[in-house]
């Protein structure tokens, strides 16, 4: 096998696998240690970037300036008393022993190892898809007669699982509460029962900014683990760093930038991860949102250059949303400085990557937004007509009857999303002023 090598810094460096098989019978004083484990040093106040270039490149098994992708289910040992150590916790992936893939790869770790860099984490687990990842947390941090206090304002997948199959199989419960609203969050949160605190960096589809220290705070004096989806977010904010307990992604966006992937990601602490992959009650471990390690090798090669594409799509998002409201329009982005949490969001952006890539337009009806639209992807080609979002190509969708539809008009009322609101993913391709001309030739249109 070969020895995997490493990049000089002079960062802090995060504990990680050597890379060479240890002799079956040496003992390993940090046989605890985790996956994409942080130095106690974490990288606290470190650029995100920064962070992602200082953490260990992994490099081919012949040379390769790419890491090898480990595409086997299962792997073998020298010695049958290896298996047992394995099963018994004593041998693990962190002095690079493996058993099974669904429970760790190779591959699949060193893609939780750039997560919880860039997420400044002590540890991460990439899972199958998003709402997997966020599925297996809410149900390792919960138990049965648990409840939860989570933002109003949610992606509608989110809302659905904390609304209906939570207390449905599982006795969890949530109470939603407008985020912005600390005192009603403070009141909503019963000390002794409430287990989490769950909410979006930037909500979905409004763009409502949550006080991340602020929240995190009141939770913490409670006993409350608090949640934070930073999908909106990558590279933008950093929940970690601000006091959430644990960070949650649908890789699937900005972060893959392809819209060909579906993956997500748990970043936290070691405690939360290596319990989450417990043999006998780890929520991933045992529902098995497993990761292709062949997904994980392609999204490997995109976290690199994540800080331009994200500054890209911030500077064109602001651009637009400046000149929308220019013309008059009903434009939110948390960069304005109209957006209700436009000063908050300042003081706890990461500099130099902008206010984030998504902005909303409120035609106020669903019929206004449907024809805008329709313009937009039909006569002058600037964007299309589809769900998710972070693709280089600009995504647009009337978020009432697409991803926010599964609240009810009263939840719709409730999170601000009102039936002409148009949840825009700027893309990147083309130049600024081409895709802006398309997007007035659709205006004068109208």
């Amino acid at each position: 096998m070969a020895a995997a090598h490493f990049v000089e810094t002079t960062e802090p460096q995060p504990l990680v696998f050597s890379g060479e098989k240890r002799n079956d019978r040496d003992d390993d004083d940090d046989g605890d240690a985790m996956v994409a484990k942080k130095s106690a040093l974490a990288v606290c106040e470190v650029d995100p970037a920064a962070a992602l270039a200082s953490i260990r490149h992994e490099f081919g098994e012949h040379g390769g300036v790419n890491m090898s992708i480990e595409a086997s289910a299962t792997f073998t040992v020298m010695e049958p008393d290896t298996m047992r150590r394995m099963f018994a916790g004593e041998l693990g992936p962190d002095n690079d022993f493996f058993v099974y893939s669904r429970h760790f790869n190779p591959t699949v770790l060193n893609l939780s190892r750039q997560m919880a860099a860039l997420e400044g984490t002590q540890a991460a687990y990439c899972t199958s898809s998003g709402m997997s990842a966020i599925s297996s947390v809410m149900l390792q941090l919960c138990s049965s007669g648990g409840h939860v206090v989570a933002s109003n304002t949610l992606y509608g997948g989110t809302h659905a699982l904390l609304t209906h199959f939570l207390p449905r199989t599982c006795n969890i419960t949530t109470s939603f509460v407008d985020i912005t609203d600390h005192g009603t969050v403070a009141d909503a949160i019963v000390e002794g029962r409430t287990q989490v605190l769950y909410f979006e960096s930037v909500a979905n589809p409004t763009l409502t900014v949550a006080d991340i220290p602020e929240l995190s705070r009141m939770a913490h004096e409670k006993g409350v683990t608090v949640v934070v989806d930073n999908t909106f977010a990558p590279m933008v904010l950093s929940p970690a760093k601000l006091g959430a307990d644990v960070v949650v992604h649908s890789i699937s966006k900005f972060i893959s930038g392809g819209a060909d992937i579906i993956a997500g990601a748990v970043c936290g602490s070691e405690k939360l991860v290596k319990g989450m992959m417990d043999l006998r009650g780890g929520s991933l471990m045992l529902l098995g949102p497993t990761m292709n390690a062949k997904v994980a090798f392609e999204l490997s090669e995109r976290i690199p250059h994540l800080c331009l594409r994200m500054r890209e799509h911030s500077r064109r998002a602001h651009v637009y949303a400046e000149r929308m409201r220019e013309l008059g329009m009903k434009v939110i982005y948390p960069g304005l400085e109209t957006h209700p949490q436009h000063k908050l969001a300042k003081g706890m952006v990461n500099k130099d990557y902008g206010y984030g890539g998504l902005l909303s337009i409120d035609m106020e009806t669903e019929e206004k937004a449907n024809k805008l639209m329709t313009y937009l992807q039909n006569a002058t080609q600037f964007g299309f007509m589809a769900v998710s979002l972070g693709y280089y190509e600009t995504l647009m969708s009337c978020s009432g009857s697409s991803t926010s539809s599964e609240l009810d008009p009263s939840q719709k009322a409730a999170a601000g999303i009102s039936p002409g609101l148009i949840r825009m993913s700027v893309g990147y391709v083309g130049t600024l002023e081409q895709k802006w001309s398309q997007f007035v030739k659709a205006i004068l249109r109208m």
